[in-house]
């Protein structure tokens, strides 16, 4: 192109500014804000098409304008939203030339508040060049109007290889001091700033090139050569001292405002996640103090299981194998609690991997190692542990297997209720420190329950001292095994003091005798008989249920159908009570809803210390404002692991303890979640599925309803009220003043003689001090409360009950 004299290129740069201008205008006629509702499409089509024709043009005069027009025009383009014109942007500054500071300062004034977007990445690395090309001093001035740009790329949705080279360019372009410019650390979060915080204005260089060695970790494992490097690094004292107060900066949440105005919470930025991975492989390396509580609760809160912060799967995968790589005895208990807590698939297979990789170590399988691993935190045998402040007395004790308990003395040994005020405030310390290790207790506790109640898939035995060692004498395993009913050399006994069914005592076994957990799938119906009744004799409360559990047996049905079970398809479920309940028995699945590929969904959950794998099948029945509401249940099938793999497996050779196990929990979530279980439900004025809600409602009893006959053929003959009760195949019959009532041991409906008619009871008395004999069955309890309110029916005020008890009555 010739050259221009100054007043054409005068008219030529005005002429690309009157045509940005129009061009806007047209934009913001085709979409006014807020959208009127006689809005005419046709006329946005016409402005539309006008907006694109001008963009044209301005792009064709941009690549044939002079460098002055350029840097005119990417200025006037970054207002008031430069992703509106990324392509514009692009061609402007790769044609701008030199910028003077002046220039630059007002482009960067005009992008101060921009919201970016995915495609923005390549004017955006064309501008940080442009800055890198200044002296120091220069960039040193233009230092504050840099800055936002920071958060703005870590709030873009720029691909996140591309957003942290960015960042790292900006990182560059704030350093005007001497030395290597720290680039693996952005200013977006109270970790980072935590850090800056201690290297001050001018960080020592060993520090920095710490702090940039981490940053280059970018996978949840560092090499080799990584490590070496790195144990290079932190020779010096205070780069330990640097390591130890990133760890405890993890602690902070940094509250952000999208651009959206939702606040997130987070506990480090998306630019610092990988200084944030080495600072934990550091840590592991340097073998710190506290690490295993530390990386514990990190992973905790940024698996997504702390529903108040953001997860960042990234670090907590760093932190899990961290702890898989400590020497620590205690991180492999941690891994057992992060087992139980954590419900995000591809994390739980990385605390498998870790798990499976100390085990290894150690010669055990990662059940040996789990149970060996299990902490007492200081704990005497019998459960308790006291700390002496000025004299009293603060005394934890483990009460029962869901209950820890903190109990005071005073120096003459009155208990009290709290300690005074005054040695509150004085030793606010030392008390912290105390209610640290009663949460650390709980977990322990909570991870134990869940822990022995999946050993009944798992054919294990123990020797006898082994078994001693490791759960009847262990202060919290101990705790959840006393209660529980063991084997050895096929006579059973209960865990606490060796006592069988009718006061039989067993001989102490010897060392070497081998011990097993006893399921009713395993032993004559006889002793289960007797078991049940010495439970119920001795008002002995299991934490679930043993004697009284469930056994699922192969039907006919299910040899014909081989390789799936349809026994408890065709249900029709509460949706967001489902999911919940799933996730909670720890079993894995995804979400249903009217978008792609979430019509169907597969819960899955790994058995036999993950031998085998149960496969759960449901779909999507009903959508309510875009939200799935009910579900139809499907398939159950089965899978024998197969080195990595999965290889589905016909029932018959599916070990009974799994199918047993597996199909008690469909069985529940069924039982649980059906609309049958919903005494609402006729009121919903809906008639798709009523057929399904009479049948399901009043109709044959599951093995769970069957158990809770039998519980409570046992629990009858204690009640006031066994006069007046009568249990048939299906009900209980509770013969009131008014009427008599008849409530299904399956769902708890009730309905009311004479006529058969359906009562609606929405809530029932709380049980009280009401015996059961095991804690994991809420529709017991909801059975005998609705029996104790209806075997007095002349003293309910309820109005909507009375309502329907008086219909119809002569």
């Amino acid at each position: 192109m010739s050259e221009l004299t100054a007043t054409e290129a005068f008219v030529a740069e005005n002429q690309i500014m009157e045509l940005i201008a129009r061009e806007r205008a047209l934009r913001e006629r085709a979409n006014p804000s807020p959208r009127p509702d006689d809005f005419d499409w046709k006329v946005w089509r016409v402005l539309s098409h006008q907006a694109d024709q001008i963009q044209h043009e301005v792009r064709r005069r941009l690549r044939q304008a002079e460098e002055t027009t350029c840097r005119a025009a990417a200025i006037r383009l970054a207002q008031p939203s430069p992703s509106r014109c990324a392509e514009e942007l692009d061609i402007a500054l790769s044609r701008s030339g030199t910028w003077s500071p002046a220039e630059m300062a007002a482009l960067l004034t005009a992008l101060r508040s921009c919201d970016l977007s995915w495609h923005d990445d390549a004017w955006l690395s064309l501008l940080l060049d442009r800055l890198l090309e200044f002296e120091t001093g220069e960039r040193a001035a233009l230092r504050e109007l840099v800055r936002p740009l920071i958060r703005a790329v870590a709030q873009s949705s720029i691909e996140a290889g591309k957003r942290r080279r960015l960042q790292r360019s900006i990182t560059r372009i704030l350093h005007t001091g001497p030395g290597t410019p720290l680039h693996a650390l952005a200013p977006l979060d109270d970790w980072a700033a935590a850090l800056y915080d201690h290297l001050g204005e001018t960080p020592p260089e060993h520090l920095v090139h710490l702090l940039n060695h981490l940053g280059a970790l970018h996978a949840p494992r560092p090499s080799a050569s990584w490590r070496a490097r790195c144990l290079e690094l932190l020779r010096p004292a205070d780069a330990q001292d640097l390591v130890r107060l990133a760890l405890g900066a993890f602690d902070r949440v940094t509250e952000q405002t999208t651009v959206w105005d939702a606040v997130l919470r987070l506990i480090v930025s998306d630019p610092n996640v990988d200084t944030a991975r080495g600072v934990v492989w550091a840590g592991a390396l340097l073998g710190a103090d506290d690490l295993v509580p530390v990386l514990s609760a990190l992973a905790v809160r940024t698996s997504g299981a702390e529903r108040q912060v953001r997860e960042e799967l990234r670090l907590a995968g760093a932190a899990i194998n961290a702890l898989g790589d400590c020497d620590d005895p205690a991180a492999v208990g941690a891994l057992g609690r992060l087992q139980q807590v954590i419900r995000h698939r591809s994390l739980r297979k990385q605390i498998g991997v870790a798990l499976a990789a100390a085990a290894g170590r150690a010669g055990l399988t990662p059940g040996q190692l789990l149970e060996r691993s299990v902490p007492a935190h200081g704990l005497a045998a019998d459960g308790t542990r006291s700390w002496r402040l000025d004299g009293h007395t603060v005394i934890l004790s483990v009460a029962d297997a869901r209950t820890v308990r903190l109990s005071f003395t005073a120096p003459d040994g009155a208990a009290l209720r709290t300690l005074p005020a005054a040695l509150q405030e004085s030793r606010a310390d030392e008390l912290a420190a105390v209610k640290a290790v009663r949460k650390e207790v709980r977990q322990t506790l909570a991870a134990e329950r869940t822990r022995m109640e999946g050993l009944f898939t798992a054919d294990r035995a123990w020797p006898y001292g082994e078994w001693i060692r490791h759960y009847r004498d262990h202060p919290i395993t101990g705790v959840v095994a006393r209660g529980l009913i063991w084997q050895a050399d096929g006579v059973s006994f209960l865990g606490a003091d060796l006592s069988g069914p009718g006061g039989r005592i067993l001989p102490e076994p010897d060392e070497e005798t081998r011990i097993r957990l006893w399921h009713p799938a395993r032993v004559p119906p006889a002793e289960v008989t007797a078991w049940r009744e010495e439970i119920a004799e001795r008002r002995i409360r299991q934490l679930y249920k043993q004697a009284f559990r469930e056994v699922y047996l192969l039907t006919p049905a299910e040899e014909d159908t081989r390789v799936y079970s349809n026994r408890f398809a065709a249900h029709i479920v509460d949706h967001p009570r489902l999911y919940a309940l799933v996730k909670e028995r720890g079993w894995q699945t995804t979400w249903l809803g009217p978008f792609d590929s979430g019509s169907d969904a597969e819960a899955t959950r790994e058995l036999a210390e993950g031998a085998w794998r149960a496969r759960f099948h449901y779909g999507l029945a009903a959508v309510d404002a875009h939200q799935a509401t009910l579900a139809s249940t499907d398939q159950l099938r089965f899978d024998r692991r197969d080195g990595r793999a999965w290889r589905e497996t016909e029932l018959a050779e599916v070990p009974p303890l799994v199918f047993s196990e597996a199909m008690r929990d469909v069985d529940l979530f069924v039982a649980v979640t059906s609309i049958a279980a919903d005494p609402q439900w006729t009121d919903r004025g809906e008639e798709r599925y009523q057929d399904y809600w009479r049948e399901a409602s009043f109709g044959e009893l599951p093995a769970s309803a069957e158990v809770r006959r039998d519980a409570l053929a046992r629990l009858l003959p204690r009640l006031a009220v066994a006069d007046r009760c009568t249990l048939t195949e299906r009900y209980l019959v509770v013969r009131g003043d008014l009427r008599t009532y008849k409530i299904h041991l399956g769902s708890a409906n009730v309905r009311m003689e004479p006529g058969d008619v359906y009562l609606c009871i929405v809530t029932a008395p709380k049980r009280g001090r009401l015996f059961l004999p095991f804690e994991d069955d809420e529709r017991l309890t909801l059975i005998l409360s609705k029996a104790l309110l209806l075997a007095d029916d002349r003293k309910i005020t309820d109005e909507s009950i009375l309502r329907q008890i008086d219909r119809g009555l002569v």
